[in-house]
């Protein structure tokens, strides 16, 4: 069995957020999300991935999240690499989420 990361929808994504389900992990590099940021993400960039610097999801299921949804595959291979069962991503990243008509917020 090797390892599979499962598509989720935006629309899937924003539910599971709103019902306390999924923590989004955002893996784009720190000037993207200065540019355009996911609501109620944290940010673990791809460039210095480690999956020990993602915080304890506290029984959530943790989402992977990048632009267009290929960091965010490679953020979850690598996490299911360390014995994490962080098998779940948004399908077509921050684009698709927008594409979609859900809300962006400014970076800091």
């Amino acid at each position: 069995m090797g390892a599979q990361v499962h598509d989720l929808t935006p629309q899937q994504v924003s539910a599971g957020i709103a019902e306390g389900r999924y923590l989004l992990v955002d893996v784009r590099e720190s000037n993207e999300v200065a540019a355009e940021a996911y609501p109620n993400a944290v940010v673990v960039p791809l460039s210095s991935f480690d999956p020990k610097n993602i915080p304890d999801p506290q029984g959530k299921q943790v989402v992977f999240a990048c632009r267009s949804g290929k960091r965010s595959v490679t953020a979850s291979l690598a996490a299911q690499a360390a014995g994490l069962a962080y098998d779940k991503h948004l399908a077509g990243g921050i684009l698709g989420w927008k594409a979609s008509g859900l809300p962006t917020k400014p970076g800091h």
